[in-house]
């Protein structure tokens, strides 16, 4: 009997955009997963002085978002965890869900994995699942050789086609006033204007 394999997408989602849910299909079809677990942030340690929006706000657009994927989950354990969430903890919870019987794939950008050593308890975390690490064509891989070879193993690169689409940016445009549409699922952007989000 094969094992269960699971990915997760971890992210602030603030908003979720188009590049989130390409980089999530585009996992789940290269390494035939089961499903892909999309998990807001609540308190991200490395964005701790930043204003990011309500974490439920954030976990409702991305459940707008996935909707109508069937092997797109929704988890709230790091926004109903207390205090600071590491990637480390919510691997470990995610594991126990599964009884450490299912493969995780840690899914995230490749210049993310570069900074992996600067991460809670890295040799734990990669003990855990496997890393996939998005990136664009172009993407220097020689970066990865710098990373030890225990962890290089555990990483796989995954080549995406560039969608230059930020959230930072969609939030500017808000502001702004400039159009979002195209860059993010209907009902996100419908939500995004119901609640006059990112107006200042």
């Amino acid at each position: 009997m094969s094992r269960t394999r699971i990915g997760i997408m971890g992210g602030t989602f603030d908003p979720i955009h188009y590049g989130h849910l390409v980089i999530a299909e585009a996992a789940w079809y290269t390494f035939s997963l089961d499903k892909v677990i999309f998990i807001p942030a609540g308190s991200p340690p490395h964005k701790r002085n930043s204003h990011s929006t309500a974490a439920p706000a954030r976990a409702e657009m991305v459940a707008l978002a996935i909707a109508s994927n069937q092997h797109f989950d929704l988890s709230l354990i790091e926004v109903e965890r207390s205090g600071f969430s590491y990637s480390v903890d919510t691997v470990a919870a995610i594991a126990q869900e599964y009884h450490n019987e299912a493969d995780i794939y840690f899914i995230t950008g490749a210049d993310a994995v570069l900074d992996i050593g600067t991460w809670r308890q890295p040799e734990r975390l990669l003990s855990m699942c496997r890393f996939v690490a998005a990136t664009r064509p172009g993407f220097d891989l020689a970066k990865l050789e710098k990373l030890p070879a225990p962890w290089r193993n555990k990483i796989d690169v995954m080549e995406i086609p560039g969608l230059d689409i930020s959230s930072t940016d969609i939030r500017f445009r808000v502001q702004e006033e400039r159009p979002i549409k195209y860059l993010l699922p209907e009902a996100v952007e419908e939500y995004i204007y119901k609640y006059r989000l990112y107006r200042q």
